[in-house]
């Protein structure tokens, strides 16, 4: 095991960003990336490591760019033998098999508001290895005994909590707050400046009160669809306990969502299909 691409691959976990690891998983004949061979390839198209170099290394590579848009890995065999149908331009003789596993991003939320609904979700992420920060404008409601695992916990007016906190840095927003015209003024700016999924717990009539105001605004529709309200799964959902589950079930849907097509095509999973939406990010 390469130390370095371990140390790669924890730093791509902890800054929150996807990655593929190609790993040679079986070599016959003479090949240039041994059993074990490994290479990170990371969204911008950089990597770490080799599998062998050449041309097969440029195939794994346009594979691996695949695998992150598919958000799913895969297994791959090559012939290194440019006389055989289907060879590689190589004079090798061998073949090798390189499995790619997709790592997705690991969840880094950011919770605007400390309720009841936060403190439960909070309790649930860090089993899960997700990292949270909470934000309010009441002291008391961010103090470390509530949220014990938090990355941070931020005492900050809802306008100016990007003043705060880097939107860049985390993958979920979620509007949890216990006032509605601060939770407004957080969506708001999180329209123009938050680039990932943003979630609103709201009632149907204090979502639409919202979305009604930043239209008038002339926030577009389009901005408005990014918003996921309700947030979570359709689970029937009405505590703030379950709340979280539901939250959380499709923070791991989002994470396996070719396991999930794989589970809808084969029916093994056909009984809970309604259950296993994934809403559009």
């Amino acid at each position: 095991m390469d130390r370095r691409l371990t140390r790669e691959a924890l730093r791509l976990l902890e800054a929150h960003q996807p990655f593929v690891r190609a790993t040679v998983v079986r070599a016959t004949g003479s090949v240039p990336g041994k059993l074990g061979a490994s290479m990170i390839v990371r969204t911008d198209g950089s990597t770490a490591g080799t599998v062998g170099g050449a041309a097969l290394e440029e195939e794994v590579k346009a594979l691996a760019r695949k695998a992150l848009e598919r958000r799913a890995g895969d297994l791959h065999h090559f012939d290194l033998a440019a006389w055989r149908a289907g060879g590689l331009p190589s004079l090798c003789g061998g073949s090798v098999d390189i499995a790619l596993e997709y790592v997705p991003a690991r969840p880094n939320l950011l919770l605007w508001g400390g309720g009841h609904v936060s403190a439960a979700l909070a309790a649930l992420l860090p089993t899960l290895e997700y990292d949270y920060t909470v934000a309010d404008d009441r002291p008391d409601w961010v103090e470390a005994e509530r949220f014990p695992s938090a990355d941070r916990r931020v005492v900050v007016d809802a306008s100016c909590l990007w003043d705060e906190v880097d939107p860049t840095s985390f993958t979920h927003l979620y509007l949890l707050g216990y006032d509605a015209k601060k939770d407004l003024e957080v969506l708001s700016s999180a329209l123009d400046r938050f680039p990932n999924a943003i979630g609103l717990i709201a009632s149907a009539a204090k979502r639409e009160h919202m979305f009604a105001e930043l239209r008038s605004r002339g926030v577009p529709r389009a901005a408005l669809a990014r918003v996921r309200s309700p947030v979570g799964l359709a689970i029937g959902a009405e505590s703030p306990a379950e709340i979280a589950v539901s939250i959380v079930a499709e923070l791991v849907a989002e994470l396996h969502p070719s396991t999930l097509r794989r589970r809808t095509r084969d029916g093994r999973s056909a009984a809970r299909e309604s259950d296993a939406v994934l809403r559009p990010p």
